[in-house]
């Protein structure tokens, strides 16, 4: 059954780049299960034309040795591009700028680390003529548990119709390595920081919510929460109605 999906998702990637007219696909390689799986996958769409992008912006050390482990793991060609000086000029400007303004020092800088990993695949996409591939499951598009224009800004959602369990499950099967699949899902954000901790509520109660399976009232009110407020995030900018002359 997995290989037959799998089978699925690389058919629709080599579809994806034919009708974009494109020449293969990139994915930022943050060391995390989910980055790893879609790296596997546009590996296999395009054997010579795909290639990972590691983006260190503060970030710990063990993202890299991850991100590099996992592109040895499945052959993949793969660069570096460290984001950590550009972050710190941008973020430092910033609040200078507000001065006692500022209210959301963590958010900001987080989002920040994310917008600007975006804007770097883009740069290496439009260089090379490359789709973005993004990383986001199903439990994260239907929490909007990712940055607005940041790893939500993408080109393509290879894992969008799988939950982080069946995630786990395709790691196994594409050879991911261990030290990967046995990491706690972060984003990445900030040292320390961990999926579920920020969220409030486990990756195991959003997939047994989108499978149709009962959870706790608890974790659904957390759940319908985050899928009501992080709307903006899933449709395009609100605009005017037309006008009427």
């Amino acid at each position: 059954m997995i290989e037959k999906r799998i089978d699925h998702v690389v058919a629709w990637l080599r579809e994806q780049v034919e009708i974009s007219h494109t020449n293969g696909i990139l994915v930022g390689l943050s060391g995390g299960i989910d980055s790893s799986v879609v790296a596997c996958l546009i590996k296999k769409a395009f054997p010579n034309n795909s290639i990972g992008v590691i983006l260190p912006c503060k970030s710990n050390d063990k993202d890299r040795e991850d991100g590099e482990a996992v592109a040895k793991a499945c052959n993949l060609d793969y660069i570096e591009v460290d984001l950590t000086e550009a972050h710190g000029n941008i973020f430092l400007k910033v609040n200078n700028a507000l001065g006692d303004r500022a209210q959301k020092r963590r958010l900001t800088d987080a989002n920040l680390r994310a917008r600007l990993r975006m804007s770097a695949l883009y740069t290496v996409g439009n260089d090379m003529g490359y789709l973005v591939a993004g990383t986001d499951n199903a439990a994260e598009l239907l929490t909007g548990y990712f940055t607005k224009y940041g790893d939500g800004g993408v080109d393509i959602l290879p894992l969008a119709r799988l939950t982080k369990r069946e995630v786990f499950e395709w790691a196994e099967y594409l050879g991911v390595p261990q030290s990967v699949i046995d990491r706690k899902p972060s984003a990445g954000l900030w040292e320390g920081q961990t999926d579920e901790e920020e969220m409030g509520v486990t990756y195991d109660a959003i997939d047994a919510y989108l499978e149709g399976n009962e959870v706790s009232e608890e974790d659904k009110i957390v759940i319908e929460r985050m899928n009501r407020v992080t709307e903006h995030k899933r449709v395009m900018p609100p605009m005017p109605a037309p006008f009427i002359d």
